[in-house]
């Protein structure tokens, strides 16, 4: 992590974020209803008793945390929120504001062991829960890096886009924001040279194979929450749509398909496989035999050069991470649609590259019908596993009044939480 020895307290905390592991925390942060039926906001900070925190040694590390240490999972929230702004800080060119400032200095992030299958960020906060395997096993979200770095990603939108007028807010600016979270995430794990190494041992380059990185928050060898590589389309939502992650595939699926685009012409620039073997992989990419033929292919490439391969696909992962900051940076979040998320796109490729990948763009951006057709009307209300639907995610109009009402219901038996999720 960038944060220098000795800047990172117990918690682990700093000046930007603070964990806490909360006892007796019964109620997500969000939006609750009293016995009236009063809608109220719980918000950080816990004002209630916590387990002890992850303490730094005298060199203010915290790599002496053994895994099955109770402080492990406080310790790798932590590095994993920091690690995921210390990429795309990289990326925008400067420190990521919160867009909670306005009323809170740090974001609490917190380990909420009764929350089953969710996570969630709102207005200074960000929760995790856990994980239930089907043999009983509880696996703890603290401890998924996709999980976590998707959640940061939302607090990455709402600072650098800005929160909508809940009154103007288009369906596609949901969609949108699920897809941002995802491919935050997918960037800021090729960040690890351990994921880069064991992606390219598994595909040998090809990466359509289904591997760790475009199985989004995997959860075991063989299910993950969401694939980066799907085949919807917006012609899948014409009709309607029903949730948020469901509409955000195929903005998530084209920009993936660009990635593996960006990444075949790298290899092809740098001599590693031929301008014919690149083509092929374009005209193979919706049929049934494309793994037949072009998996050869690429174990044959990445045999001879393995070493370069990972190159290119590093600077692949950073040309990705350089067309996503600058295109975020220039949308707004007032009746943001995937056309005009497409056009800023080709936009930034122009002022970027001189449009050196306006083809690429145009050609993904098609199959996914984006540009095209619009997602359709909600066809049911926001439900248990919506971040929208809340709203947690929208701007408290006072929070001096929020934060004292917290501080009376947090203790309340009688408040129902209404939770949101991945």
């Amino acid at each position: 992590m960038s944060s220098p020895a000795g800047s990172v307290g117990p918690g682990p905390g700093d000046e930007r974020m603070y964990v806490v592991d909360p006892i007796g925390k019964a109620l997500a942060y969000g939006l609750a209803e009293n016995l009236r039926g009063d809608a109220l906001y719980l918000l950080p900070p816990w004002p209630g008793d916590v387990f002890p925190p992850a303490f730094p040694d005298a060199d203010g590390h915290f790599d002496h945390i053994a895994p099955e240490d109770p402080e492990f999972e406080a310790a790798h929230l932590f590095g994993s929120v920091r690690f995921t702004l210390d990429v795309w800080e990289k990326y925008f060119g400067h420190p990521i504001a919160w867009h909670f400032q306005r009323d809170l200095d740090r974001l609490e992030l917190v380990i909420q062991r009764n929350l089953h299958e969710n996570a969630f960020m709102g207005y200074g906060f960000l929760e995790v829960g856990i994980h239930e395997t089907a043999d009983g096993q509880v696996e703890p979200f603290s401890l998924n890096f996709d999980v976590v770095a998707h959640e940061v990603g939302h607090c990455i939108i709402y600072s650098i886009i800005g929160v909508p007028d809940p009154g103007t807010v288009g369906a596609e600016y949901y969609g949108f924001h699920e897809s941002a979270a995802d491919l935050t995430a997918l960037v800021a794990a090729l960040h690890f040279d351990s994921v880069i190494d064991e992606l390219l041992e598994a595909s040998h380059g090809n990466l359509y194979t289904r591997n760790l990185v475009n199985r989004i928050a995997e959860l075991s060898g063989n299910s993950q929450i969401r694939l980066a590589a799907n085949p919807l389309s917006m012609l899948d939502f014409v009709q309607g749509w029903r949730d948020e992650h469901a509409l955000a595939q195929p903005l998530t699926g084209a920009m993936f398909d660009i990635f593996v685009d960006l990444f075949h012409e790298e290899l092809v620039a740098r001599g590693l496989i031929g301008q014919d073997q690149e083509d092929l992989s374009d005209r193979l990419e919706d049929s049934p035999d494309y793994f037949r033929v072009i998996q050869p292919m690429f174990d044959e490439a990445y045999a001879a050069s393995p070493r370069e391969f990972r190159e290119a696909l590093v600077a692949s992962r950073d040309e990705l991470g350089m067309l996503l900051a600058e295109t975020w940076r220039r949308l707004s979040p007032d009746d943001l649609s995937y056309a005009e998320v497409g056009n800023t796109l080709r936009a930034v490729d122009k002022l970027m590259t001189g449009g050196r990948w306006r083809t690429i763009i145009d050609v993904n951006l098609k199959r996914r019908a984006i540009g095209f057709v619009s997602a359709g009307p909600k066809i049911k209300p926001f439900g248990p596993k919506s971040h929208f639907g809340l709203p947690r995610v929208f701007v408290p109009a006072r929070q001096d009044a929020c934060c004292a009402r917290h501080r009376r219901i947090a203790r309340h038996r009688g408040a129902r939480n209404r939770a949101g999720a991945l």
